[in-house]
């Protein structure tokens, strides 16, 4: 395989990578970008130092524009804001997701317990993707395909892999981004499910800072 020339700078070669495996993911394509890899995080620090290709923005929160404008500026690739679905819903929502829009995210993602309906208003006021996330296999998956959703973002813990296997038996050409877990035989599995890209949740900063903090204490 040729090598790929690279450049890492000498200030910022410690950053947060995802898994190579993930590079075997078909992706999926949104206004022309290639999306494999989708890092897991509202870190702002983190979000400016990882080589991901886009950024699921997703927090348990109330969303408001303040935060996603936030991290649409500090980011330096495509990011998906969170616009609610459960407590924050109806015209709330269809809000958020046109200033989000507007303020420049690629996407839009919406909790488990959105209807159906609301993803239909959202595909008629948006240009941008809706992307609905399926928490278990008991989910209306028929009805979030049926109202127009463009991806499904799955997060099923250890059933993940099983879940992503029935979209992909109900529906062969749905994007799925789906959570991988932390080893590559557990984001192999998913990908072999049928997953089109992964998100990744990434080490919390605090994790990040233990190894820098030991070798400060061991200097002389």
């Amino acid at each position: 395989m040729e090598q790929i020339p690279q450049f890492s700078g000498r200030l910022r070669k410690n950053i947060v990578t995802v898994p190579d495996i993930i590079g075997r993911c078909s992706g999926i394509k949104v206004f022309g970008q290639v999306l494999k890899s989708f890092l897991f995080s509202t870190d702002v620090a983190i979000i400016r130092n990882t080589n991901a290709d886009a950024i699921i923005a997703v927090y348990p929160f109330t969303p408001q524009p303040v935060i996603s404008q936030a991290l649409i500026t500090a980011a330096d690739k495509p990011i998906f804001c969170g616009v609610g679905g459960g407590i924050t819903t109806g015209a709330r929502s269809v809000a958020l997701a046109m200033d989000a829009e507007f303020r420049g995210a690629l996407g839009v993602v919406l909790n488990k317990p959105v209807p159906n309906e609301l993803i239909i208003k959202l595909r008629e006021r948006i240009d941008i993707p809706v992307l609905v996330t399926i928490v278990s296999l008991n989910d209306d998956i028929k009805g979030r395909i049926a109202a127009g959703v463009d991806f499904l973002n799955v997060s099923g813990a250890e059933k993940t892999p099983d879940i992503v296997k029935k979209i992909r038996d109900m529906d062969s050409r749905i994007g799925i981004i789906a959570t991988g877990g932390k080893t590559e035989e557990s984001i192999g599995l998913t990908i072999q499910s049928g997953a089109s890209a992964i998100s990744y949740t990434p080490p919390t900063t605090g994790d990040l800072f233990k190894d820098i903090m030991k070798r400060y204490r061991n200097e002389k």
